[in-house]
């Protein structure tokens, strides 16, 4: 046994019959008469797919559907759909993750599983996990060939071609081209075990350099290893059950206990957790996926475990357990920084912390919905700040003056509304405006603060420069008004705008 096949050990399983049996489970295509499934090419329909009665008869994949027609009139024949075909295969796939994390896809209609190190996790061997993915999958209607190898390919090719050691394997498993392998055939190397101990230097200078390559991975000498559909996520664990949890009042109990495990790690790293995602394996092969997010990195397991119990509650379609769920895996896709600092003296200690507010609206109504006031760098004060979603880093907004009114209003118009304006001169401050229909008498103003025109976005380089004045009335209401246009150069007649009022 080499050292390589020792180490690493990939699961196979091959699911020779699943566009037919996926129509079969959907009722739309017999469960026991023969039919096959077809596409067209270069003009003429042939068979791509064969249904488990259509295979014991005298048909192949790559016949045209008229010969197999001539031999079996009451053939029946449907459209491949190959994208459909692949979203099942990806759901199998993922219902796989009960036995790792690093699960993906091989053609043709193959799951490849790296099970080195989950052994002793599971408490199964090689053959009890043959049994237990053959029938979880045989429950989903789906036919298998499973193989165990040290690498990916010496675990597949085994699988498609039902053979129990590498060396025989036929030539063809080298998925070269088809004049490789009957030149192989016509030198007399018809398995990869009359490969094996031939040099590999003049088989590369006779056939190419990709048949070596294929071979070492092909005799489990050289692992590729596989990239999963979903790579794992920096923080995760999980829990199996003896039997089925079946009782969906008990789930939050569970996430607590998982939260609590993953707490350890995440204070370990000095991170939070601003995502957090619970896989619920059912028995019967279904998963069902929840997740929720936080606006700050949180690690807290009381406060995660009420995240999940606003999602479960706000769920359209209650959680169904159907014969229960035989694992349950709590994941931290996304990490950040988490210190834990002593408050300083000046802090007050009895403010209230808006972040659990902020997660339990973004789970009950959506984290779209939540949006805070950022700081944007723009001259114009319409574009000076913006609707985000709020994140663990703080806005910084330019100081105030200490002692000073603020220079801009909270709120502004939108659009600017029209006023009109008396002033002595036609550049000078404002005196007198009217809005709405009465009539404001200014008696204090500052300005004007001029603010030009983005030149790059105007198309001929220039725009109205707004020349900005805070004004207080005789009531003492204060306001924020603007001219439109320099007088005399931009415009021989500016008009004047409130853009906002102060509280």
């Amino acid at each position: 046994m080499s050292k390589l096949f020792s180490e690493r050990r990939y699961c196979a399983v091959h699911l020779p019959f699943l566009p037919a049996e996926r129509r079969i489970s959907a009722g739309t295509a017999p469960p026991d008469a023969p039919f096959v499934l077809t596409e067209k090419i270069r003009g003429a329909l042939r068979i791509a797919a064969l249904s488990p009665a259509a295979h014991t008869l005298s048909l192949s994949c790559g016949m045209m559907l008229a010969d197999a027609r001539a031999q079996i009139p009451e053939l029946q024949a449907f459209a491949l759909d190959s994208q459909t075909d692949h979203f099942w295969l990806t759901r199998l796939a993922l219902a796989c993750e009960l036995y790792t994390p690093m699960v993906t896809l091989a053609d043709p209609h193959s799951i490849l599983l790296d099970m080195t190190g989950c052994f002793h996790t599971l408490g199964m061997n090689e053959a009890d996990l043959t049994t237990d993915i053959t029938h979880r999958l045989q429950r989903r209607g789906m036919q298998t060939r499973t193989a165990w190898g040290a690498t990916p390919d010496a675990a597949l090719a085994l699988a498609l071609y039902r053979r129990n050691h590498p060396h025989e394997l036929p030539v063809e498993a080298l998925q070269l081209e088809s004049d490789t392998h009957a030149a192989l055939r016509r030198s007399g190397l018809t398995t990869l075990g009359d490969l094996a101990s031939r040099p590999r230097a003049p088989l590369a200078a006779r056939f190419g350099t990709a048949l070596p390559t294929r071979l070492a991975r092909l005799l489990e000498e050289e692992d590729p290893h596989i990239t999963p559909l979903r790579m794992p996520a920096p923080v995760w664990v999980e829990k199996r059950f003896p039997e089925p949890l079946a009782l969906v009042d008990t789930l939050l109990d569970v996430i607590r206990d998982l939260a609590q495990e993953s707490e350890i790690t995440l204070t370990e790293r000095g991170q939070g957790g601003r995502r957090f995602a619970v896989s619920l394996f059912r028995s019967d092969g279904h998963v069902a996926q929840l997740g929720v997010d936080s606006a700050l990195p949180l690690r807290d397991p009381a406060a995660i475990t009420d995240l999940f119990r606003e999602r479960i509650a706000s769920l359209a379609d209650p959680l169904d357990p159907g014969f229960g769920y035989d694992m349950i895996r709590l994941a931290v896709p996304h990490c950040e920084k988490l210190e834990q600092g002593q408050p300083k003296l000046t802090e007050q200690a009895d403010r209230p912390d808006p972040r659990p507010l902020l997660n339990r609206l973004a789970v009950r109504f959506g984290a779209e919905s939540i949006r805070s006031f950022r700081p944007r760098n723009a001259h114009l004060p319409e574009y000076a700040a913006m609707l985000a979603p709020p994140d663990s880093a703080p806005a910084h907004w330019p100081d105030r003056v200490p002692d000073e009114p603020p220079l801009r209003p909270l709120f502004l118009f939108d659009p600017p509304q029209r006023v009109t304006v008396m002033a002595q001169v036609p550049d000078g401050p404002p005196r007198l405006f009217q809005w709405r229909g009465n009539t404001y008498r200014i008696t204090f103003y500052e300005g004007p603060e001029r603010i030009a025109y983005p030149w790059w976005k105007h198309p001929e380089g220039h725009g109205p420069t707004r020349d900005y004045y805070r004004v207080e009335d005789t009531t003492g209401h204060r306001f924020w008004l603007f001219r439109h246009g320099l007088y005399g150069s931009e415009t021989d007649q500016p008009h004047w705008y409130l853009h906002g009022q102060f509280a």
